[in-house]
């Protein structure tokens, strides 16, 4: 199956493909809602699932919210969640570090909400929020610039206030071989529905980040393998059963071919059918590999068939 119309689908058919799944891990930015504006039929939609007895995930790269703030922010567009239906990357980066037995400081290159989680599991941490170069690169090097010798990891994640300072702090601690290395996600871009402006994503935060500390950090998010990792040690799904949605390919969609679920695109966030059409006649295995099985507008064309 590669790619396939829902809206050329039989009603036969859409009932199969209905009944072909009992848990639905869903992307949140682009697919559920766009900043705070819910995507019409997204909530509705996913209700709907959660009452025909369907398992439903929000499955998110979004590291700025912790999951309290995640699960008001369901409630304030309509949709009926909990906190244990919330997997975000910051809470599973402190999930992740925990299950080391972590016990030194993070130094975070991010938002608030992967300090909160962090604080939750009893993590120390420092570097959230604004820190501007008040000095020459001189001064800097010389005599400005401290590193915390208790920190034993650095955390990139989105953060509105990435600088030349924040990287060189994060390269010079991850200089240190021994410190733990971690990015919460690679998505290059978030989705927009403004023409023409392009907000840079926490992707293109983490390669600035790599490229000065010369290795590569472990990724939490979509599509890594820690996530179908997490995923499956804390709720056992079924991936024969599970239905992936995304917005966007190299991440929600490649992460359910990864783990072998089901994987439906909706058009309404990041990827368009122009770059799905050119992976399909491709001859490159990683291409193909990031072809959903479905594709339609938006969530909430399923509304009318979930009967």
């Amino acid at each position: 199956m590669s790619a396939v119309n829902l809206d050329r689908l039989s009603k036969e058919e859409l009932n199969t493909f209905i009944k072909s799944f009992d848990t639905v891990l869903c992307d949140c930015d682009g697919v559920l809602w766009l900043y705070d504006h819910g995507i019409a039929g997204s909530a509705e939609t996913l209700n709907r699932f959660q009452h025909l007895g369907k398992k439903v995930f929000y499955v998110t790269n979004n590291s700025t919210k912790t999951r309290d703030e995640f699960v008001a922010k369901c409630e304030k567009l309509g949709f009926n969640t909990t906190k244990d239906e919330i997997l975000s990357t910051s809470y599973l980066t402190a999930c992740y570090l925990k299950d080391l037995g972590f016990n030194k400081k993070v130094f975070i290159v991010g938002s608030i909400g992967i300090a909160k989680e962090l604080e939750a599991v009893g993590i120390r941490h420092l570097g959230v929020g604004p820190d501007p170069v008040l000095t020459d690169l001189g001064s800097l090097v010389s005599q400005d610039l401290k590193l915390d010798p208790e920190v034993g990891a650095v955390v990139v994640g989105f953060d509105l206030h990435f600088n030349f300072l924040k990287m060189m702090k994060a390269a010079s601690y991850t200089n240190n071989p021994d410190c733990i290395f971690i990015a919460t996600n690679t998505d290059e871009r978030f989705p927009m529905d403004a023409a023409n402006i392009v907000v840079p994503g926490t992707g293109s935060i983490v390669a600035a980040v790599e490229t000065c500390a010369g290795r590569r950090a472990f990724k939490i998010g979509k599509p890594s393998a820690y996530i179908h990792d997490a995923i499956m040690k804390r709720h056992q799904v079924d991936p024969k059963r599970t239905l992936m949605i995304g917005d966007r390919c190299n991440t929600d969609i490649l992460l359910g071919k990864r783990c072998g679920f089901q994987t439906l695109l909706v058009l309404t966030g990041v990827t368009k059918m122009s770059e799905v059409d050119a992976w399909k006649a491709s001859n490159k295995a990683e291409e193909q590999e990031l072809v959903p099985d479905y594709y339609t507008g938006k969530l909430g064309d399923l509304l009318p068939h979930l009967s």
